[in-house]
């Protein structure tokens, strides 16, 4: 049984992964509430895990010509810094602090994704220059 929650938890990572969304968002909680994974290690398990599903999904978003290049080097830079420094400061915060953390940030990111798809359905209003 332990194995088919991984298995979906898997799944429904690299999906949700693949389309941009991060895994993370759904991998990690599997992990900590419904396999009692540890928070540290279901926070380096996906980031391990989203290695080869980042891989596989630029070469996909690159064939079909969704790829955008322009400044990656300035993203890319920081972002390494960044992660690796994350990863030295996580150390040493517990996991209960971690998983706080983890949960405020999917509160503010659901949040926001609410207020996006309200704002996508209200129709766009006139510039009063086009009056």
């Amino acid at each position: 049984m332990r194995f088919l929650v991984y298995l979906i938890a898997g799944i429904a990572g690299g999906v949700l992964g693949g389309m941009g969304m991060g895994g993370g968002t759904v991998l990690i909680p599997i992990l900590t509430v419904f396999c009692g994974v540890p928070q540290h290690l279901a926070q380096s398990v996906n980031l391990l895990s989203f290695l080869p599903m980042a891989a596989i999904s630029l070469r996909i978003h690159k064939n079909n010509g969704l790829l955008d290049t322009k400044g990656i080097l300035w993203m890319i830079l920081p972002a390494t810094v960044l992660s690796v420094l994350g990863g030295v400061f996580v150390q040493n915060i517990s996991g209960g602090a971690l998983r706080a953390g983890f949960g405020v940030f999917l509160c503010v990111l659901s949040l926001y994704q609410f207020a996006t798809g309200i704002r996508s359905m209200l129709p766009k209003r006139k510039k009063a220059a086009d009056n």
